[in-house]
């Protein structure tokens, strides 16, 4: 494995393992970046054919996190944490003490949340050995689960998109096809629903399109189909690299604006979908809400202070289209431009 290629290609400072042999714990901690405050970023817990692949993920992940803190306007760097899961039998309740464990041993460099394969409950344990994570239960001062805020900031972002793209302040009889349909896709089932939007789902797992189309009165395809549906918008809320060679080609849509973290398999990829003129919310920018839910802990949690923050993302992201215009230039390069005019601002006031 290159490790440190692999941090140079993701311009990296600081990785750090941790395995223990009682609990089967093996977990990577990516922090990406400091210079706005300590790394924050969810715990991703995922079985990996290799060790290399869950680095990575981890290192795009974390760098993922430094963008959206900085679009969103939150004090805290980039970080993310990998939790490799055990094929066999495990304890999950020793496996997380160690992982909070590892955690507190970073002093608060790295405070850690839910993602993918993780829960609340899984938090509750962590917070049972280190101070140093966000997203606990609302019994014990916490915000709960971030998925709400998540999908809250994802409806806002999809409305800027329509309003750029195609001229409209509201949703109402547009068709949105929503891939993956867990924590995040659920609520925002609910979102665009609320405000009137035809629902085209797809799933691996059936029950949970089912209940989408059961509650929402969603349409169901095949997982490997969800691409091919013909829809105003479509959001990619699974796992990443979801936009890639095989699927932009079979894009029927004007939007792409989802809660799946690095949609784009590569960057040239949003270039792809720029040439052919579907505009593309980059994902950070848009799935900020869990984070600006998340990070609003560490100060002391305010609810409604968070939902005033969320729905500032539709700000972001309807600026981010309006110089994607003016320029000429792809979303996602505009995003990552303003990423670094913020971050060079902060060094130079620091």
């Amino acid at each position: 494995m290159d490790l440190f290629g692999h941090m140079a290609t993701y311009d990296y400072g600081e990785v750090h393992v941790a395995r223990d042999q009682a609990s089967g714990l093996r977990a990577i901690v990516a922090i990406h970046d400091t210079r706005l405050g300590p790394a924050l970023g969810g715990c991703r817990f995922l079985h990996y054919d290799k060790d290399e692949a869950a680095l990575i993920d981890a290192l795009r992940l974390a760098r993922g996190m430094t963008y959206k803190a900085a679009l969103a306007g939150i004090a805290h760097g980039g970080g993310k944490s990998v939790l490799l899961r055990p094929r066999g039998h495990f304890d999950r309740v020793a496996l997380f003490r160690a992982f909070g464990r590892f955690i507190e041993d970073l002093g608060g460099h790295y405070i850690t949340a839910e993602d993918s394969g993780t829960s609340l409950e899984d938090m509750e344990v962590i917070r049972s050995v280190t101070k140093h994570v966000t997203g606990v239960s609302e019994a014990n001062g916490g915000s709960g689960d971030p998925s709400p805020f998540t999908a809250l900031g994802v409806r806002r972002g999809i409305e800027a998109c329509v309003k750029s793209k195609l001229g409209r302040d509201d949703l109402k009889g547009l068709h949105v096809a929503v891939q993956g349909i867990g924590h995040v896709g659920y609520y925002l089932c609910k979102e665009l629903h609320e405000h009137g939007v035809k629902l085209t789902v797809a799933d691996v797992d059936p029950l949970k399109a089912e209940r989408a189309q059961r509650e929402f009165k969603a349409s169901i395809v095949a997982i490997e189909h969800i691409f091919d549906v013909e829809c105003d918008v479509i959001a990619p809320c699974a796992l990443g690299s979801a936009l890639n060679d095989e699927t932009i080609p079979r894009l029927r849509c004007k939007i792409v604006a989802g809660a799946a973290n690095n949609q784009l398999a590569e960057p040239r990829h949003g270039e792809s979908l720029f040439q052919r003129g579907i505009l593309y919310a980059p994902d950070y920018a848009i799935n900020a809400g869990g984070l600006i839910n998340v990070a609003a802990e560490v100060k002391g949690y305010n609810a409604e202070q968070s939902r005033i923050d969320t729905h500032k993302i539709y700000d972001t992201i309807l600026e981010i289209c309006e110089r994607s215009e003016r320029l000429a230039l792809p979303t996602y390069r505009v995003a990552d431009t303003m990423v670094e005019e913020r971050l060079a601002k902060h060094a130079r006031l620091s």
